[in-house]
């Protein structure tokens, strides 16, 4: 059995400086790196803790907010902030004067920050000027709205060190000079050095950026959640390919979460960093008899995490339809192979229906938390997509065998789940989360008395604790297992409008029913996005922006673009901080790219199901695929469906929502279409 204890953490928030908290009132955070180097720029504009501070970390560590290389045990991130010296005068940003934004330095995402002093503007620019070196730049640029010169002293503090610069600035003129950081060559500490004049990245940097996504709406919402997710995902990723599951929260590793930000990174065109990714997963995260590693654990029979396997092969997949990089897919057939065959095994397999039984679920609840055997709807759906992915590489390697078997067993898994009339996870004319080996649908759980739950958590109170509906549920639909406009979809949907507002104001989804979680109550915007998915692909466009507007309204969401995992009340400890989950920012990508813009390539064709919100206007993307580019033009329409296709390669396949095209030898691909 999972041991308990395993998500307990002594990290009590309210220990040492209020920095060292994650969550402040109104605070967010802006996520930067190149790999090799880690940075979040923090702005609390409420008065919780520094008003603006950074945070430098090695992507290769994955430790604790207060761990950070620039989090001072005595003044948190105080020494972080710029004071401007005058004379007897001194000038440093106030909580609520401080205006930040996304912004490209040379086409690298960079962080703006402005603040006013007396008879001065400062604006301090954030970026990562070079892929090659563990090197953060921090630019101060001084207008000087005097009609006299100015001496200002610029003081920074770095683990005990005063950093000092002067700068001179002429009357009504600005200044600049900058700050880089660098991790040592150990790690485990960093030096900074000050620069006259500004620092420009690296060309080399600069000419990569040239084979990433852009995509254009036209809408402001939309067009900045995209460039944070396109900014911050890479970032949350080291070199190695390491990525915690929650910044600042778990240390840990999953390979669900790796996988879904490989995909996504694979299609705003990191490349190698994907590729990377996946290499490190199927060599260390997957055994050699193919199951697959959770929580940075291996688990038992009875607590393995089937769907893992089938997110692993589905993710590869589409890993190798964007960047045609089927190589990688030879290199490691061993592992994807071992990783196809595990759940197939006699002791997850129902002897009656043949559906896959264990005693964990998707969002982790085992057996202390009250999780009986039975058969998980996440488990069967993503097992059989990912066996009709590693059917279609196997057929890609001239392995028809393997490729025969997947296939029939991909099929098989998802017939039962739908039509078993007493073991499918269909009741009631929706989708169901769970059902028991003699087919009683299992609705509620009881946590046991040793599951180490506080009084507080809602699993841990009397009453029934129930487990439907389930967010999972909406992942069906959104990835078109089931078709979206079905009646079973609609009624799955309806369902799931339950987890909206539960014990909670303002917006949201719950992972789940409320009364089931043995940890904090509130809303989480990865699930969120899981249903807005669900609903782009039905149509429904109003339930799509409510959830976006949701985002928007926290405090990120009009910012940074960063979101915590979850929204409420976080009983830490015994749990940990709530931090920031870079699973959000693949969800976001994948409703934008895939849902909205309707981009999913398959092996042999390029598929072209846009999903627009009616409204938009003119959309512009530009999207590395393969060896080239597409480049897509959208006029939207009123009610949806496709009214013109025009494409520079052959049209395969037309109707009145969709679109295959063929792949060109080389070169990119040109598509302009008009909605109806």
């Amino acid at each position: 059995m999972v041991d308990v204890r395993e998500h307990v953490y002594d990290d009590d928030p309210r220990r040492g400086h209020p920095d060292v908290r994650t969550r402040l009132k109104d605070v967010h955070y802006f996520l930067l790196g190149n790999g090799l180097i880690q940075a979040a720029v923090q702005v609390s504009p409420a008065g919780e803790g520094t008003p603006f501070g950074l945070l430098v970390m090695n992507p290769e560590f994955l430790g604790k907010k207060r761990e950070a290389l620039t989090m001072s045990a005595d003044s948190g991130l105080e020494q972080t902030m710029l004071r401007i010296d005058e004379g007897r005068k001194a000038y440093m940003p106030g909580p609520g004067g401080i205006r930040s934004s996304w912004v490209e330095e040379a086409g690298l995402p960079a962080v703006r920050v402005e603040w006013e002093a007396p008879d001065a503007g400062v604006v301090e620019t954030f970026f990562c000027p070079d892929d090659t070196a563990p090197l953060l730049h921090r630019r101060v640029t001084i207008a000087n709205r005097r009609h006299s010169p100015r001496d200002l002293r610029l003081l920074l503090g770095l683990e005990g060190r005063l950093l000092e610069h002067r700068l001179s600035v002429a009357p009504g003129r600005s200044a600049s000079c900058g700050l880089g950081y660098r991790l040592k060559a150990d790690g485990k500490g960093l030096e900074a050095e000050w620069s006259e004049g500004e620092v420009r990245p690296e060309m080399p940097t600069v000419r990569s950026r040239e084979r990433l996504a852009s995509v254009d709406f036209r809408h402001p919402l939309l067009d900045r959640f995209f460039r944070a997710a396109a900014a911050q995902l890479p970032a949350s990723v080291s070199r190695s390919g390491r990525m915690d599951g929650s910044l600042w929260q778990y240390n840990r590793e999953w390979v669900r979460d790796q996988s879904l930000a490989a995909r996504a990174l694979a299609v705003l065109g990191h490349e190698t960093a994907a590729r990377t990714m996946f290499e490190r997963l199927l060599g260390e995260f997957v055994t050699e008899e193919g199951d697959t590693v959770d929580s940075s654990e291996r688990r038992s029979v009875d607590d393995v995490e089937l769907d893992q396997n089938g997110q692993l092969l589905w993710s590869l997949e589409a890993y190798g339809c964007w960047t045609g990089d089927w190589k990688l897919i030879e290199e490691n057939w061993s592992k994807i192979a071992a990783a196809a065959e595990f759940p197939l095994r006699d002791a997850f397999r129902h002897p009656v229906s043949g559906l896959l039984l264990n005693r964990r679920e998707y969002w982790e609840r085992h057996k202390a938390h009250g999780i009986e055997a039975g058969m998980e709807l996440a488990h069967q759906v993503f097992v059989s997509l990912g066996l009709s992915s590693a059917a279609r590489l196997a057929r890609l390697l001239g392995r028809e065998e393997e490729a025969g078997r997947w296939a029939g067993e991909a099929l098989r898994l998802r017939k039962a789940m739908l039509e078993d009339a007493k073991f499918g996870l269909v009741d009631g004319g929706r989708l169901i989360k769970r059902r028991g080996p003699d087919g009683s649908v299992q609705e509620s759980i009881t946590a046991r008395e040793d599951a180490g739950l506080p009084d507080e958590a809602p699993l841990a109170r009397p009453g029934a604790h129930f487990l439907n509906p389930d967010a999972g549920a909406a992942l069906p639909i959104a990835l078109e297992f089931i078709p979206s406009r079905s009646a079973l979809a609609g009624a799955t949907l309806e369902d799931l409008e339950g987890l909206w507002n539960q014990t909670w104001s303002g917006g949201g989804y719950g992972r789940y029913h409320v009364t089931s979680e043995p940890d904090s109550p509130g809303p989480w915007p990865f699930p969120s996005l899981f249903i807005a998915r669900a609903y782009a692909e039905l149509g429904d466009f109003d339930k799509v922006w409510r959830v976006l507007r949701w985002l928007e309204s926290l405090p990120s969401g009009r910012t940074s673009g960063a979101w915590f995992e979850f929204y409420g009340e976080r009983l830490a400890p015994p749990f940990p901080q709530v931090g920031i989950v870079p699973w959000t920012w693949a969800e976001m990508i994948f409703l934008l790219v895939n849902h909205f813009l309707g981009v999913r390539p398959e092996v042999d064709r390029l598929r072209l199901k846009p999903r627009l919100p009616p409204g938009l206007g003119r959309v512009e993307a530009r999207l590395p695929l393969r060896r080239g580019f597409l480049n897509l033009e959208m006029e939207c329409g009123k009610g949806g469906g496709l009214s013109q296709v025009r494409a520079s390669t052959e049209i395969v396949e037309r109707s009145e929502e969709e679109v295959s095209l063929s792949y060109p030898p080389s070169g990119d691909i040109q598509v302009l279409i008009t909605g109806r």
